[in-house]
């Protein structure tokens, strides 16, 4: 069950707040419309009972608010506005992704690819889906976790009727199992079709809260609909002859020569206009919706009455044994319970309705637990895109073309060659590659967020960082790697392997290159996670050779009257255990790589970089 109680949003610039003490409730084995007009405040609620827009008052979802529950994405399935995520990415590895957020199996992705009717566009890119294919996938997207409450922001918007009838049969086969749906529309035809239970706003305040009779009945009546080019006339001709009959019958003058007609039919309208000579252009019977709305300038409504209390329909039957997260929890003593009543009275407004002067407690804006598996989701992220692919292999074409070039002349020191360094660059392209594959890392999260959509930024996690930190690292070196090895490969065969032999400390300097690698990448990925975009990661790691390397060689500048001759020894002599004679030659080879201007420039801004991104992150959990 959902209860939203004393929802009100913060108002901004002097305006009324866009919701105002809302309180009502959605039960389970139930659909839910939230409706009202453009405007009413109902995507409003809807973040603020998820947790992403700050107010007052409090959202139990079956007795819980949202950051008490351990598993968001197992009790409650979004869907706000579009799907989020990366063009390029397919739909399969879109919901993979998603999966590993919500720590469920991979293979719930392709079940729900066929539930929604998607499995044969599994491997269709985001950006090439339809409307209603988005809107499918959104929903798969929705019920990967098999949550219990589903929270949907007009789903059937533009979707064709065919598509609306799957999307709202699956939503009632949902409640049919225990669950809870509340989506809102703003079609009150609508709402008296596809829902149970159907809560009007208006304003952000609350009007009716009532069931689908109740509001079919008091808000929905039958009309005639009239164009004709003389309506001023037709309608006191109607009037008239309703007056004669005592018939109750109301006449309603629009703009546009129409005319709506309520209380009568058709042939009866017809036939006045007959036996007149009024010329006809529209004749149909309507629904017409006589609810709070924006109205037509020139239509006047009559009032419509207030129904009497009917006892409430009865409490949905247990849930399916196969779906535990339906089943509803043991009633604690300790926190208030109200029953919902169909009437225009809203449930909670005479036991909870918060004085002027007592607010309700204030509803924080906090960070949902996601990703549950963050190691596989970064992978998921990272493998699902041929971006990382493509600036691989331009990376090695570039390095081998650098390296033959460097290797023609001869003047350049093999090191270098194999690393397809020229004095012109300031990083090898293998090292920029790696940063910009690290700065892409956090720049997709906030271009395309995935995690916390709709929420604005990405969650602070010590988890995430550090999946993030070793995927990047192992790209970074197996990049590197890769990058040499090629560069060998295709001097030895343009030029011989006579002329191009193997470094003999080539241990050593594969170290070097790969902590060069490793470095520019976690600069990149720091960057960008501290100021939110891509291009600030790849500034960063331009910034180190061009900026911080010089600073730290006038800084080093000058003879030195101390070495770090002797080094290995003194650790092992400090060191608990002794490990072999060969690594002294791998820690001699990490200290010179470190003293170098680029290695302690690197150093250093990989080090402040994290400093300034716990800082950031630990600033936010303590305004929360």
């Amino acid at each position: 069950m959902l209860q939203a109680i004393g929802l009100t949003s913060t108002p901004r610039r002097d305006r009324p707040p866009a919701v105002d003490d809302l309180t009502f409730e959605a039960r389970p084995g139930s659909v839910t419309a939230l409706l009202g007009a453009t405007g009413s405040g109902k995507t409003t609620a809807l973040r603020m009972m998820l947790e992403r827009e700050p107010g007052r008052g409090v959202t139990y979802f079956r007795g819980r608010p949202l950051h008490r529950i351990a598993h968001p994405a197992r009790e409650v399935g979004v869907l706000l506005g579009d799907v989020p995520g990366h063009p390029a990415r397919t739909c399969r590895g879109q919901l993979r992704m998603l999966c590993a957020a919500a720590g469920v199996p991979a293979s719930r992705a392709d079940a729900m690819l066929d539930i929604v009717g998607l499995a044969g566009l599994r491997d269709q890119r985001l950006g090439a889906l339809s409307l209603g294919m988005e809107r499918r996938l959104g929903l798969a997207a929705a019920l990967l976790g098999d949550p219990h409450t589903l929270l949907l922001d007009e789903p059937a918007n533009g979707l064709s009727p065919r598509e609306n009838s799957w999307l709202f049969g699956l939503l009632k086969a949902h409640a049919a199992h225990g669950g809870t749906v509340l989506y809102t529309t703003d079609d009150p035809k609508e709402a008296a079709r596809t829902a149970d239970h159907v809560v009007t706003i208006s304003g952000g305040r609350l009007v009716a809260d009532q069931d689908a009779a109740a509001f079919s009945r008091t808000r929905l009546r039958p009309r005639v609909a009239v164009r004709t080019p003389h309506a001023a006339r037709l309608a006191a001709l109607v009037t008239r002859e309703a007056r004669a009959a005592q018939r109750s019958v109301e006449v309603v003058t629009e703009e546009g020569n129409r005319l709506c007609v309520y209380g009568s039919d058709c042939a009866e309208v017809g036939e006045t206009a007959f036996r007149h000579g009024v010329l006809l252009h529209q004749l149909a019977d309507e629904i017409g919706d006589t609810g709070p709305g924006p109205a037509t300038p020139t239509a006047t409504r009559a009032p419509v009455p207030v129904p009497a209390p009917s006892p409430a329909p009865p409490t949905a039957s247990p849930a399916d044994p196969e779906r535990l997260t339906h089943s509803e929890p043991p009633a604690d003593p300790a926190r208030p319970t109200a029953t919902a009543s169909p009437t225009t009275t809203p449930p909670y407004h005479s036991h909870h309705q918060p004085h002027p002067h007592q607010l309700p407690p204030p509803l924080a804006v906090r960070p949902l637990r996601s990703p549950l598996r963050p190691l596989r989701y970064e992978l998921c992220r990272l493998l699902g895109v041929p971006t990382a692919r493509v600036i691989a292999a331009a990376t090695l074409l570039v390095s081998v073309a650098l390296a033959a070039f460097l290797a023609r002349h001869g003047t350049t020191p093999l090191p270098a060659v194999l690393a397809a360094w020229p004095t012109l660059l300031p990083l090898p392209p293998a090292a920029l590659a790696a940063g910009l594959l690290g700065a892409l890392s956090f720049g997709d999260e906030y271009r395309h967020p995935v995690l916390s959509a709709g929420a604005g930024t990405v969650p602070r996690r010590l988890g995430l960082l550090l999946a993030k930190l070793a995927v990047t690292a192992a790209t970074a070196v197996l990049l590197a790697l890769l990058a040499a090895a090629a560069d060998l490969a295709a001097l030895r065969l343009l030029y011989g392997g006579a002329v191009i032999p193997v470094p003999g400390d080539w241990p050593a300097l594969c170290a070097g290159w790969a902590g060069l690698s490793v470095g520019c990448a976690w600069a990149g990925l720091l960057a960008a996670g501290v100021f939110r975009a891509t291009m600030a990661g790849v500034a960063a790691v331009l910034a180190v050779p061009v900026v911080v390397a010089p600073l730290v060689q006038q800084v080093l500048a000058g003879p030195s009257v101390r070495s770090l001759a002797g080094l290995p020894g003194r650790l092992r002599e400090l060191s608990w255990t002794e490990w072999p004679h060969e690594a002294d030659r791998w820690l001699l080879a990490v200290a010179r790589v470190v003293a170098q201007p680029v290695g302690t420039a690197l150093v250093l801004s990989v080090t402040a970089l994290t400093c300034v991104y716990l800082f950031t992150g630990l600033r936010r959990r303590a305004r929360w």
